[in-house]
């Protein structure tokens, strides 16, 4: 646990999540990492009541980097806060197909989710019951078979940068749900949350950290080689 943790201090903790595991605790029963960090910080700090940690924003199960927990309830108030006003930015990191796309692009979708199947449907339009989805690409580098993206999300809407890229054609590396060709031997998917950029809640700092991308994969050893 000690290595995934990049950033910590009184009131905020910066967690390199690993492909597969879960942000809190689901219907599988599996551990999850609010429980797992709590167990840690409980046995290093020697804490003998309960330790308080709160997730600020979700990533899903099947990618990696980084996650915002909170460790005091005014952090947890007003980090929340500060995601549905958009003041945090996020940049991520995917592997997807090499097709002929534009170098840059910012798409503007409509997503809405259906439960039956945890899977958002895109629309082009305005659409009932759907929410606006923007988020913007850049490639940064072309490799054998696949282009790297670079993307800064505008809103942050269910599955959203799965569903979006899938729309146009360039589904995620691994991503079965969304149109991949083929799963990754990990279970995962090539989508990582690469940076956040933000201004501490209590402290006012300006705190950008940055999430090496998993070392167990040489696509992804490749992509950091830029």
């Amino acid at each position: 646990m000690k290595d995934q943790i990049l950033y910590e201090d009184n009131h905020l903790l910066i967690i390199n999540k690993k492909v597969g595991q879960l942000v809190q605790g689901d219907k599988t029963g599996d551990e999850s990492l609010l429980d797992s960090i709590k167990n840690f910080i409980k046995i290093r700090d020697a804490k003998p009541g309960n330790v308080f940690l709160g997730l600020v924003h979700r990533i899903d199960r099947p990618t990696s980097g980084l996650v915002i927990y909170a460790k005091t309830s005014k952090a947890l108030s007003r980090l929340t806060q500060m995601v549905k006003n958009r003041e945090i930015k996020k940049t991520y990191w995917a592997v997807v197909a090499k097709e002929l796309i534009p170098q840059e692009q910012r798409l503007v979708h409509y997503l809405k989710k259906n439960e039956k199947n945890n899977k958002a449907i895109v629309f082009p339009k305005a659409t009932d019951g759907a929410k606006e989805a923007i988020l913007t690409y850049h490639v940064i580098k072309s490799l054998d078979n696949y282009l790297l993206l670079e993307i800064d999300l505008e809103t942050g809407r269910h599955h959203q940068i799965r569903a979006q890229l899938s729309k146009i054609g360039i589904p995620i590396k691994g991503d079965l749900k969304y149109g991949s060709p083929r799963s990754n031997p990990d279970g995962g998917i090539n989508l990582h949350a690469r940076k956040l950029e933000f201004i501490h809640p209590v402290t006012k700092e300006r705190i950008e950290v940055v999430a090496p991308v998993p070392q167990n994969e040489a696509i992804w050893r490749a992509c950091e080689d830029s």
